[in-house]
């Protein structure tokens, strides 16, 4: 080990050192933000620690393999040179520059989904321009890069005289020979034994995902593309799963199958058929505890909450999975979450069985409409190679849609606001009133699936609308969005199609 400690690797074991420390610090910040939820008398921390240190030591050693190639082929008489102390200094103020701000990244990922990367950060790496314009608008920027700067020259400043040391030593080509293919044996060895699913063998998912280290995560996404299905929804035997289902789906005026696994009904209606119209807005990011009616103080919804006390009501209703696609695929398919990706990203998901379907057998005009670019999450190939027509404020990005119905992209004079993530919500139902309009001219009725946007980091809206400034905090998001609605049924009870129509929010 003196040796070693004396040789060119010196530095390179520093960031080791590093990287180990820092994210064993990362794993315990993680476990006290989650303290309460994660069940602390069913968690096995010496577990944690232990998987924890395999997956960060794997991610460590593969993080030194391009320097450790490095310092097996650089010659002696080059290791006091200018040349050496610049690509050295480069590569590992590179290392810890990338593990810093991969620290950042994954601690604000945590806060959102409690999970380590999965495929949602795939997702978001993807689609660039929407998370990129997102955090810039949600996050002080220039903040954030100066301090992950600061840390890693502070880092740097810190392990200065093991670079002074590793410029001095001499490490003969035998020795270099051995300790680099060492370095990358173990790094190989490990990535080829160890796998994400090793940890998780807890039925607790704080303990899997804590257990686990966030490179490693998402590069075990972007290769596999999937989540683990055990581990994020709970589940039932499949016997009991359609017994269940047959009991909630009976009632009077339908007759059921014999078949325990089977759930059709016979359905006989007590009066003559209707069509109205439907609107149905899908809000996003939106939850029963923000409202009065179910225990919120703080008057976010005074619009819903009204309404609440007219309206059918449905107080049992969950949320079926992390992101706004697994609404959408519950809310147009009728079926629960899928393991992995959700079906709107699908390849071969065209000509479903949709609840667009259903409605366009009775002669129903179907459209979909988006605030921001249909194309992010694959929304309009979806609903557009299943029938709707789409309406979104898209930029014209279409690489590999294939859909063939009509796309109607929102004008900038057709909207008074948007941020990165789209227009306001009061421009969306504008917009939805103008189809609504066209629809009852034509004398055909319409079902239209509206997906708003406001409620969404950064949490931007127009000016003077509510009584909490634009951009401080989800609660203003969802007190203006209340508004919208509130303007969006007010306007809409102007309408001569407004007596037919039901809407869903």
């Amino acid at each position: 080990m003196q040796n070693f400690l004396n040789s060119r690797y010196i530095v390179l074991f520093s960031f080791l050192s590093f990287f180990l420390l820092a994210s064993l610090c990362l794993r315990v910040l993680f476990l006290s933000i989650s303290v309460v939820q994660a069940d602390l008398d069913s968690l096995n921390i010496l577990g944690v620690i232990a998987k924890g240190f395999v997956f960060d030591l794997t991610v460590a050693l593969c993080f030194t393999i391009p320097y450790s190639i490095y310092l097996l082929l650089l010659p002696q008489r080059w290791n006091r040179t200018v040349f050496n102390k610049i690509a050295t200094y480069f590569m590992v103020f590179l290392m810890i520059l990338i593990t810093i701000f991969s620290f950042f990244a994954e601690y604000t990922f945590w806060r959102e989904f409690e999970s380590r990367f999965n495929f949602i950060a795939v997702d978001y790496l993807i689609y660039t321009y929407e998370v990129i314009n997102n955090i810039n608008e949600s996050y002080p920027l220039p903040l954030l890069f100066g301090g992950v700067l600061t840390i890693t020259l502070t880092v740097l400043i810190l392990i200065r005289q093991n670079f002074v040391n590793s410029f001095k030593s001499e490490t003969r080509f035998v020795k270099r020979l051995f300790i680099t293919p060492l370095i990358c044996s173990a790094a190989f060895l490990l990535l080829w034994k160890t796998e994400n699913s090793w940890a998780e063998k807890s039925r607790n998912r704080y303990q899997n995902e804590l257990s686990k280290a966030g490179i490693f995560s998402f590069v075990a996404a972007f290769k596999n593309n999937e989540l683990n299905f055990d581990q994020f929804y709970p589940l039932m035997e499949i016997k009991r799963a359609f017994a269940t289902m047959k009991i909630s789906l009976r009632e009077s005026r339908s007759s059921a199958s014999a078949d325990p696994l089977e759930i059709t009904r016979q359905i006989t209606g007590s009066s003559e058929a209707k069509t109205p119209n439907v609107v149905m807005v899908v809000l996003e990011s939106f939850s029963a505890e923000f409202m009065g009616k179910f225990g919120n103080g703080q008057k976010l919804t005074p619009v819903l909450d009204s309404l609440a006390d007219q309206s059918l009501l449905f107080t049992n209703m969950y949320a079926t999975g992390t992101r706004t696609v697994r609404g959408m695929e519950a809310l147009s398919l009728a079926v629960p979450p899928t393991p992995g990706n959700s079906i709107v990203r699908r390849k071969n998901n065209e000509e479903l069985t949709t609840i667009g379907s259903i409605f366009r057998t009775k002669g129903y005009r179907t459209t979909f409409f988006y605030g921001g670019d249909g194309y992010f999450d694959n929304m309009n190939q979806y609903f557009g190679s299943n029938g709707f027509n789409i309406v979104d404020r898209g930029r014209n990005l279409s690489i590999g849609d294939n859909y063939k119905t009509t796309r109607t992209i929102l004008t900038d004079k057709q909207v008074s606001f948007e941020n990165a993530w789209g227009i306001c919500d009061e421009d969306l139902f504008a917009a939805v009133i103008r189809d609504a309009d066209t629809g009852f001219a034509s004398k055909q009725p319409f079902y239209n699936f509206v997906m708003t946007t406001s409620n969404h980091r950064p949490f931007t809206y127009p000016k003077n609308k509510i009584d909490i400034p634009s951009g401080t905090g989800r609660e203003g998001a969802v007190k203006y969005t209340d508004y919208a609605i509130g303007r969006f049924l007010a306007l809409a009870k102007t309408k001569p199609w407004y007596a037919n129509t039901v809407f869903i929010l």
